[in-house]
């Protein structure tokens, strides 16, 4: 597994941008995430030492989780990218996106059906967005697609938009003012996976977190030890 940050920097579009890690971790920082600008990671993935790539064939490698993929301001550098994922083909590159919709704009010319060694995790939030944006998903030639539905902050149904998707990931939200996650939201996620045979993952509870009518108060750690702890996800056989 390997993280490839070619610029960092965003903007706010959505509900979920409320308390994002890109923002919150600048606000630490005293770093402006307005400014949106490429990173010496640029080339990551073709830099070279005398032995071949520094990547080593066949990893994972997440994209951009210091920013958006998609977004308008790196137009300019995304072909680019689009470039070294198709020389790399020996890696499976992942990123997420709130701006699925501007997928048919930017596409590189060849991008066809989609590459093989690109996968697409679209994020959501509430059922508006999971309307709006897997609508959008449905649509686009996208050959690997996952959805993200972190921050969860409202009862969600995917039913109608989980032809294709290879991943269905759900979470909560951390923040001392985060939104509450319902568990019974979590849980009805998962039974739409299932009865599609899609896996399911739960990642992270939220802050402030909801069980059987009882909300509870959860520092960063417990958000994932409690969701392992639930034991839900599930993996087709």
């Amino acid at each position: 597994m390997a993280f490839w940050n070619p610029w960092r920097g965003c903007r706010r579009v959505s509900e979920g941008c409320k308390f994002c890690f890109i923002h919150e971790g600048d606000k630490k920082r005293a770093v402006d995430t307005s400014l949106i600008e490429k990173t010496a990671q640029f080339d990551a993935p073709i830099k070279q030492t005398k032995n071949g790539y520094k990547m080593k064939s066949g990893q994972k490698v997440y994209v951009c989780f210091s920013s958006d993929f998609l977004i308008e301001e790196a137009d300019p550098w995304r072909g680019e990218c689009w470039q070294m994922m198709r020389e790399r083909s020996d890696l499976q590159f992942i990123f997420l996106t709130k701006r699925i919709q501007r997928l048919s704009e930017v596409a590189p010319k060849d991008w066809g059906e989609g590459y093989d060694n690109v996968t697409i995790g679209v994020s959501v939030e509430t059922q508006a967005r999971a309307d709006q944006r897997l609508s959008s998903l449905q649509q686009l030639p996208v050959k690997h697609k996952n959805i993200i539905c972190q921050p969860l902050l409202e009862e969600v149904t995917l039913a109608d938009y989980l032809e294709g998707v290879e991943l269905v990931m759900a979470g909560g939200e951390y923040h001392q003012k985060a939104r509450p996650l319902n568990y019974d939201w979590i849980l009805k996620l998962r039974e739409e996976a299932v009865a599609a045979r899609i896996p399911f993952e739960f990642r992270q509870c939220g802050t402030h977190f909801i069980k059987d009518e009882e909300m509870y108060q959860l520092n960063y750690r417990q958000l994932f030890s409690q969701a392992k702890k639930a034991n839900i996800n599930w993996y087709p056989n």
